[in-house]
């Protein structure tokens, strides 16, 4: 499995437990700065890396009414404070290649949402901008299937690729998790993410919002290790309920020091002392 560098560590087999975490949406550039300070400070005694998360545009809100982000120049701008001021480095997602091409010259990884994982004009943008690409694997898509976006990322000159888990599928508003994907998409050559705050999603299930089940993340996240996952991607808040983005399924910041500690000895159980 080949190795992903990001700013000063690599994501991959060998290598230290990295976490992306952060807030579903920007609320504001304050707000962001101090959940980003917040975090470091959670994440800082424990012995993995981690990445800083957040999205300047929700694109694919359920609803016209909900809260979308500050956009793209406005929270580019805030995510190179939290480089600078925490030295943090910083995933968001893109949804157009010039999107791709403007925050790819700012962030340490591109992420592209599962609804757009097929989209080639964007994948081929994210790649050339040199950064990371952490595509997560469609909730339409079997895992063996993200092979042609993996060539599609290489084709371009980028052999810093991410897959990510986010489960698929199952019925109506509902998702379910095979963590045979791991294995499946680590044999494609790449560390593989699990994103276990989308995968507790129910899509559309509050009618004009998504619902989600929060109290099953320390579950599918604790699995997802079991199976060999290289990441885990958490969006987390200090106010859940008030969130202005997926507030059935984000995880909040006190329950965060708990699971990441179930999830560092999973981790060493599976992986070894790295």
């Amino acid at each position: 499995m080949k190795r992903v560098p990001i700013k000063d560590f690599w994501i991959g087999e060998g290598e230290k437990l990295t976490i992306m975490c952060g807030p579903c949406v920007m609320e504001s550039e304050e707000h962001t700065l101090r959940l980003a300070e917040q975090l470091k400070k959670i994440f800082d005694p424990f012995d993995l890396h981690f990445i800083f998360k957040a999205s300047y545009d929700k694109a694919n809100r359920t609803s016209v009414r909900s809260f979308r982000g500050p956009g793209i120049e406005k929270g580019l701008r805030i995510l190179q404070r939290v480089q600078n001021e925490w030295g943090l480095p910083v995933v968001t997602d893109v949804h157009s290649p010039d999107e791709a091409k403007e925050a790819g010259a700012v962030v340490d990884c591109v992420q592209i949402p599962a609804f757009l994982c097929r989209q080639t004009d964007l994948i081929f943008a994210a790649a050339k901008t040199g950064a990371a690409v952490s595509v997560k694997k469609g909730q339409f898509m079997a895992p063996l299937d993200m092979k042609n976006v993996v060539e599609k990322i290489h084709s371009a000159g980028n052999q810093k690729v991410l897959l990510v888990e986010r489960g698929v599928t199952f019925g109506y508003n509902n998702l379910v998790c095979d963590m045979r994907s791991i294995p499946m998409m680590q044999s494609l050559g790449v560390p593989v993410v699990f994103d276990a705050t989308h995968a507790v999603q129910l899509p559309g299930g509050q009618g004009d919002s998504s619902g989600g089940d929060r109290q099953y993340i320390p579950v599918l996240a604790k699995a997802a290790i079991a199976a060999g996952a290289n990441c885990i991607f958490l969006e987390a808040h200090p106010d859940p309920a008030n969130a202005k983005s997926d507030a059935a399924s984000v995880l909040d910041f006190k329950d965060l020091p708990k699971l990441v500690e179930q999830l560092l000895r999973l981790y060493e159980a599976v992986h070894g002392s790295q």
